[in-house]
């Protein structure tokens, strides 16, 4: 008689286990562990954060992220199912989508604050430098932390702006990390940095000769959190529910700038000067169009777009 009872626990297990299977409603998100490309600097500290204040895992979402040196691989990561979710800025985004790359955004990742010379990126020159405007960066070996992408297109637009001729610039491509060490041991003689290397030059006596976001476009979406097609289509709630929680970072980061000092010494190693001194960018919930459509037209020009990119492809 025991033996009989204890199969039939055994198949009632079992028929409860097979009711809950891939294709049950439930099991969209519950308990669903996710890996996400991202970049270790400050434009991504909301999706740390989040993860520290349970904002995904309160959603079923168990948070996995992945720091990559720039947009590029995340793209390509995304693409070959690396990465469920990607953070990447735009110019990777819409060349790729130009491509045909099955893409598509689910919310913003990070804005320019509009302020020349208090953003949290900048073109910067060490101590003593001949170099004192965007103009003077013309013949100039200059740092970005990958090659044909948006920090090209946005120098590019400063030296413009500055009435200088950024043809025969010579681009490098280094993390950002490493751009502070290269820059104040002359390898390079300027270097494109944002937050928090762009603290870290200035508290070692560099200088900001241009803010080129602020340059490109006013208030200029510069990275977004995406997907693949394939996706949305195979687990829309999953993308609800990612979409969901990182708003939720987005806003909370917004809103409480020394928890956001605090949690980007929890991925990158950053003392407490730079800590304190560090610019931080905008988390708007919003999608600037119109900057997208300059980087758009920017990147076209300087021929890092094979074909024209249409943002309807991208934008959610």
């Amino acid at each position: 008689m025991r033996r009989i009872l204890a199969a039939v626990a055994v198949l009632a297990t079992l028929l409860a286990a097979s009711a809950c299977g891939p294709d049950d409603k439930a099991e969209q998100t519950t308990g669903t562990k996710i890996d996400v490309g991202v970049i270790a600097i400050i434009d991504t500290a909301p999706i740390y954060l989040g993860k520290q204040k349970g904002f995904f895992s309160k959603r079923g979402i168990d948070l996995n992220l992945t720091a990559e040196q720039g947009g590029a691989p995340i793209v390509k990561g995304v693409l070959g199912g690396k990465y469920q979710f990607g953070f990447s800025n735009v110019t990777s985004l819409l060349a790729a989508t130009a491509d045909g790359a099955p893409l598509k955004a689910v919310a913003s990742g990070v804005a320019s604050t509009g302020r020349t010379g208090r953003d949290f990126s900048a073109i910067v020159v060490k101590d003593g430098s001949p170099i004192r405007s965007a103009r003077d960066l013309a013949g100039k070996r200059v740092s970005v932390n990958t090659l044909k992408n948006i920090g090209d297109t946005t120098v590019r637009q400063s030296v413009r702006e500055d009435g200088g001729d950024p043809t025969n610039i010579t681009f490098e491509a280094m993390p950002f990390p490493a751009a502070p060490a290269a820059l104040m041991a002359g390898k390079v003689d300027a270097a494109w940095v944002v937050e928090p290397q762009l603290s870290e030059v200035l508290t070692q006596g560099g200088n900001v000769v241009a803010s080129n976001f602020v340059d490109t476009a006013p208030d200029l979406t510069v990275a977004l959190y995406f997907t693949s097609k394939d996706t949305i289509a195979k687990n829309p709630a999953l993308v609800t529910s990612f979409t969901e929680a990182i708003r939720e970072s987005m806003q909370y980061a917004a809103t409480h700038p020394d928890e956001v000092r605090d949690t980007v010494g929890t991925y990158t190693t950053i003392n407490d000067t730079v800590r304190i001194a560090m610019i931080l960018p905008n988390w708007p919930q919003d999608i600037n169009r119109t900057s997208l459509e300059r980087v758009a037209q920017l990147g076209t020009v300087d021929g890092i777009f094979k074909k024209v990119p249409t943002l309807e492809q991208l934008l959610p």
